[in-house]
C-alpha cells in the first residue's frame, strides 16, 4: 500500500485501529524490558507505541505515513507521553546495531522481499536480551472478511516469518484464530500468526 493511501486513511475522524493497544503485544508486555529504547514498525497513528512508552520505554514510532505520524505525535503530547516518530518507507529506513530493547511489528504485511530485509534488520537492531514481537494476519485471513489485505503475496505463513528470523530465540510461536477488535478496519473472527522472540 501506498504512503497516499494510508495517508488518506489516517486523516480520516477518529482512529483507524482504535485507541488501544494491539491485545496480542498487551498479554506479552510482561515479557518486555521496561528499560531501553524501542521501535514499532508500521506504526500507524501510535497506538502501539504509545502503549510501550506507557511502560516507561524510549520509543521510536516509524511509518510511511507522515499523517499517521503528525497523529501519534500529537496522541503522546495530549498523554505527558515521550515520543519519536518518523515518517519512513521500511525499505529505506534503518537503525544501528543493538539499538532497541524491544521491537514491535503488528499487522505490518510486506512484499516477501522486504519482509526478509525488515526482519534481518529486526535481528540486528536488537540489543542482547531484546524481545521482537509480531502480529500479523495468516494466508487463511484472506477467506474472511474481518479485515487485512487480500493480496496474497504480501502475507506470510509463520513458518516463512520464523525461517527470516535467524540468530534470535523463539519463546512463541503461534497459528491461531482469535477476535480482533481493533477498528473499524479490524473486525472479528480473524486468522492469525503469533511470534515473541529474543536476541541472545
Amino acid at each position: 500500500m501506498s504512503s497516499a493511501f494510508w495517508n488518506e486513511r489516517y486523516a480520516a475522524a477518529g482512529l483507524a485501529y482504535g485507541d488501544a493497544p494491539n491485545e496480542f503485544l498487551a498479554h506479552v508486555a510482561e515479557r518486555l524490558p521496561r528499560t531501553g529504547r524501542a521501535i514499532d514498525i508500521g506504526a500507524g497513528q501510535g497506538r502501539n507505541a504509545l502503549f510501550l512508552a506507557s511502560l516507561g520505554l524510549d520509543v521510536l514510532a516509524v511509518d510511511q505515513s507522515e499523517v499517521g505520524m503528525r497523529r501519534a505525535g500529537g496522541l503522546a503530547k495530549e498523554r505527558g507521553l515521550k515520543l519519536g516518530t518518523v515518517a519512513a518507507d521500511l525499505r529505506d529506513f534503518d537503525a544501528e546495531a543493538g539499538a532497541f530493547a524491544v521491537v514491535s511489528s503488528i499487522f505490518v504485511h510486506l512484499p516477501a522481499e522486504l519482509r526478509a530485509l525488515v526482519h534481518a534488520r529486526v535481528a540486528r537492531w536488537l540489543a542482547p536480551g531484546g524481545v521482537f514481537v509480531l502480529e500479523a494476519y495468516a494466508p487463511a485471513q484472506i477467506e474472511r472478511a474481518t479485515g487485512g489485505p487480500k493480496d496474497p503475496t504480501i502475507i506470510a505463513s509463520l513458518a516463512q516469518i520464523l525461517s527470516e528470523l535467524s540468530g534470535l530465540t523463539i519463546e512463541h510461536q503461534a497459528e491461531a484464530v482469535r477476535n480482533v477488535n481493533e477498528g473499524s478496519y479490524h473486525s472479528g473472527e480473524a486468522s492469525v500468526v503469533q511470534v515473541v522472540a529474543r536476541k541472545p
